[in-house]
């Protein structure tokens, strides 16, 4: 293993290179404090209202891929090896405004003007990705950026207009074989490794060298997207060092379909899985649309989802549903277990120290099971989970349940089976008596507890509503809810 002791990056036009560096140093406090580049705005400082918006490039197989993120949660150790644009370096040809920031003038699109840069660094995110975007592609490029002021009728109206204008002279479409030469020799195959007790940071360059850090590093806090670690930091104050950051290791970015399963690395974000599950199991690409915003899902990971064991994590309850496997290893020793059995109760997780969350498998559902996943939470786009139901039930040609996998998160300290309600169900028709049985055995599964998201009496009402909207799904569709896989065969 060879290392190196200091952090590269592109900052717009410029390399930077670090060799002194705290472990819970953000990128926006280092735009703003340090470079003095304050069109990033400080707000929420969770990776909530947008403010703080700026773009981050980095090579993947399909060459520079510009995303936006959230640079108050965005630790400067995870910028390795890429390229972070702010609105500073956002420019139009020969010195004018860019068709993004010149149409939210000429449609009104800023009233006090805090939220704007992030609009427009969404909106230019968005712009380069898609030269034609619907209303509703709008909609969701900007579910992470809150503007109080003005609405949202101008910003997409000037989102319509910036997508038919020009995109010649735009500084990272004309410079990208440049930045893309820059960031090549920035990948030189070397493990970061500098500071030392509070300041140590690790960066491994490849899997092999992360098992061997972890192992000699078991305490280590281990980052992946920093959506759940970001506010460690800046909400909770916690330290993080020694810290491993995993941006590097494209092997755990790997999602593919082998056979009748769908393995997903634990480094995959959930923009990259949404792409594989839009193909193959629909719903929880739609599941995924209401995870966060786009900064955040450009950010966060399937396997640091699952990894941190929290009961109303997104993602568990729909792949406990679906019969996921975990994979789990620890130096070059693999283990496997049902993902249900990982989550042992809150806060603990079946994990030895040294081990790490490194894939989860997926297995497609069968031509006659139908699933689904419903998110219940008091606002729409980026809330915290109240409630999540999963439902993998397979019925025969006579309605009648064969077999019965169904998962809740925010019912209990951990994602959990509702084993209760799937007894009610197998063997007998999903008719309207069988699902009252599994409402009223919903409380043999679980006993919710009350906080600010939502009481114990709301819980409980939700989860045995979901079955019901399940049962609804299913029968009033007039084809069977299938993967796309089906569909076509």
């Amino acid at each position: 293993m060879t290392l190196r002791r200091e952090i590269r990056f592109l900052l717009n036009e410029q390399e930077i290179r670090l060799d002194r560096l705290r472990p819970g140093e953000t990128l926006l406090d280092f735009l703003r404090l340090n470079r003095r580049l304050t069109g990033t705005k400080e707000g929420c400082a969770e990776g909530d209202c947008g403010a703080c918006t700026v773009l981050v490039g980095r090579l993947t197989a399909d060459g520079l891929v510009y995303e936006g993120v959230n640079a108050c949660i965005r630790f400067l150790a995870s910028l390795d090896g890429c390229h972070v644009v702010t609105v500073e370096h956002v420019r139009g040809s020969e010195g004018k405004l860019h068709p993004v920031q010149q149409a939210l003038v000429d449609h009104h699109g800023s009233q006090c003007g805090f939220c704007t840069p992030g609009i427009v660094m969404s909106l230019y995110a968005l712009w380069m990705a898609n030269s034609s975007p619907s209303e509703a592609d709008i909609e969701k490029a900007l579910q992470g950026n809150l503007c109080r002021c003005t609405g949202y009728a101008p910003i997409i109206r000037a989102a319509l207009a910036a997508s038919q204008s020009d995109r010649n002279g735009d500084p990272l479409l004309s410079e990208r074989s440049k930045v893309m030469a820059a960031l090549q020799a920035m990948h030189d195959g070397q493990t970061v490794d500098m500071g030392e007790g509070e300041n140590r940071i690790i960066v491994p360059a490849n899997v092999d060298d992360f098992a061997s850090a972890l192992e000699a590093n078991p305490d280590a806090t281990i980052v992946a997207g920093s959506t759940d670690v970001g506010l460690w930091v800046t909400k909770q104050f916690r330290a993080i060092h020694p810290a491993i950051f995993l941006n590097r290791l494209d092997e755990l970015r790997d999602a593919l379909l082998d056979g009748q399963v769908l393995k997903i690395g634990a480094g995959v974000s959930y923009t990259d899985a949404r792409h594989i599950f839009a193909e193959h199991i629909h719903e929880l690409a739609e599941l995924l649309d209401r995870i966060g915003g786009d900064q955040v899902r450009n950010m966060g990971t399937i396997g640091g989802n699952i990894a941190n064991g929290s009961p109303i994590g997104d993602m568990p309850p729909s792949l406990i549903a679906l019969g996921a496997t975990l994979v789990l290893r620890k130096g070059s020793e693999r283990r496997e277990m049902p993902l249900e059995d990982y989550f042992i109760d809150y806060g603990k997780q079946d994990r030895k120290p040294g081990e790490f969350v490194e894939r989860v498998d997926v297995p497609l559902p069968a031509a006659q099971t139908r699933f689904h996943a419903w998110k219940i939470s008091k606002r729409r786009e980026e809330d915290i989970t109240a409630v999540l139901g999963a439902f993998a039930v397979t019925l025969n040609d006579e309605n009648v349940v064969t077999q019965a996998r169904i998962a809740y998160g925010g019912m209990a300290a951990t994602p959990k089976r509702a084993r209760a309600m799937e007894e009610a169900l197998i063997g007998r028709k999903l008719d309207d008596a069988t699902v009252e049985r599994a409402m009223e055995v919903c409380t043999r599964d679980f006993t919710p507890i009350s906080d600010m998201r939502a009481s114990a009496d709301y819980r409980m009402m939700v989860a045995r509503n979901l079955i019901k909207r399940f049962q609804l799904a299913v029968t009033t569709s007039d084809q069977p809810v299938m993967t796309r896989r089906h569909q076509a065969a």
